[in-house]
């Protein structure tokens, strides 16, 4: 039998922006599909008076493949088992077709060229050949998002504080989202490396741009971002109330619902280079102890853990080379060497490359 994804709309095509949001394109990331079932409430309550502006695409479990994958019984839903390939990379960039077939098309009318280039890219995602099955979901998913104004992926980390990863053009729009989700960390890249899904729907805009020159005006039209929602055991009514109701307050901010948004909450925090992510890995096997907390504050050469060879009894403290946010950590409490151990977001750049985790 084939895997079913169910998508869920609300408000009308063509009134106003366009809204995506996805839960758990990680299928074992669940925070996601437990949040987006308040948010299936309130839009079905929302739409029912009459106050959405626009249209919005719900997807609560965007992995049907990977919700059905398990190892020895534990879920498994990062990597297809078909492939191995990680169900958030290799989207098709669709920026590549549109170099061509937007040639000699574009004027000097900013919304004229949105209008042009979101049409072209709903032909080229209808134009990608899938030669698998997670393909086919990634086609499928790519074209419910890719026209949208708005792009909410919402996924999780291992063990983590809420963090948002966005385009570097983004930082501006993503700051609102940033300050009412109480995030820790906003990570901007120009591109992250992979094809990830949420630069297939965003990066698109500034690469065009790029090539097309200011003759041909192309905004960042697609506001779209990653939204960890902290760590894959933070599955809880109250986190899911609260992130539902800061995803609303956000979408009446920007005028996708009508109505007055809640106060905007003091940010947690300023945009920092995702090239400025300071990953930290074990040297050796050995027993982990963590000598900081999730979103604490730390200076460069600060003691993050303890890594403790558990027959000699020697230890590791291990430091951070850069000041920042401890915003993410590993759940395994015993590791080999090279895993990951934290993650700290730095307000300085110094890696290059791909950015993101496996």
């Amino acid at each position: 039998m084939s895997p079913t994804l169910t998508s869920f709309h609300y408000g009308t095509p063509g009134s106003g922006k366009k809204v995506y949001i996805q839960g758990a394109l990680h299928a074992d990331e669940v925070p996601g599909m437990l949040v987006a079932q308040f948010l299936r409430t309130e839009f079905e309550a929302l739409e029912a008076a009459g106050k959405i502006r626009g249209e919005i695409v719900l997807v609560p479990a965007a992995n049907p493949i990977g919700l059905a994958q398990a190892i020895q019984g534990a879920p498994f839903g990062r990597f297809d088992l078909t492939t191995g390939i990680n169900f958030n990379r290799a989207y098709k960039h669709v920026a590549e077709d549109l170099k061509k077939s937007l040639s000699g098309l574009l004027t000097d009318s900013a919304e004229a060229n949105v209008a042009l280039v979101r049409a072209h890219a709903r032909d080229s995602v209808a134009a990608w050949v899938p030669s698998t099955d997670a393909d086919t979901l990634k086609k499928t998913l790519l074209g419910l998002a890719i026209d949208a104004d708005i792009v909410l992926d919402l996924h999780c980390d291992n063990e983590a504080v809420l963090h948002i990863y966005a385009g570097t053009p983004l930082a501006e729009a993503a700051a609102p989202l940033s300050a009412y989700l109480g995030a820790h960390a906003l990570l901007l890249a120009l591109e992250a490396g992979e094809e990830p899904f949420d630069e297939a729907c965003s990066r698109l805009w500034w690469d065009l741009a790029a090539h097309f020159g200011p003759a041909f005006p192309l905004p960042p039209a697609c506001m779209s971002v990653t939204v960890e929602l902290r760590g894959e055991m933070d599955v809880a009514y109250d986190y899911a109330r609260n992130d539902a109701r800061a995803l609303i307050n956000y979408l009446t901010h920007v005028g996708v619902l009508d109505g007055t948004p809640d106060p905007m909450p003091a940010p947690l925090c300023a945009a920092t280079p995702l090239e400025g992510v300071e990953p930290i890995a074990a040297p050796h096997a050995g027993v982990l102890v963590f000598l900081k907390a999730l979103g604490d504050k730390v200076a460069a050469g600060d003691a993050i853990a303890d890594l403790i060879d558990p027959v000699s009894g020697a230890t590791t403290t291990l430091h951070t080379k850069v000041a920042g946010v401890f915003f993410a950590r590993t759940a395994h409490r015993h590791l080999l060497r090279g895993m990951q151990v934290g993650k700290i977001a730095g307000p300085v750049a110094f890696r290059a490359g791909k950015l993101l985790s496996q």
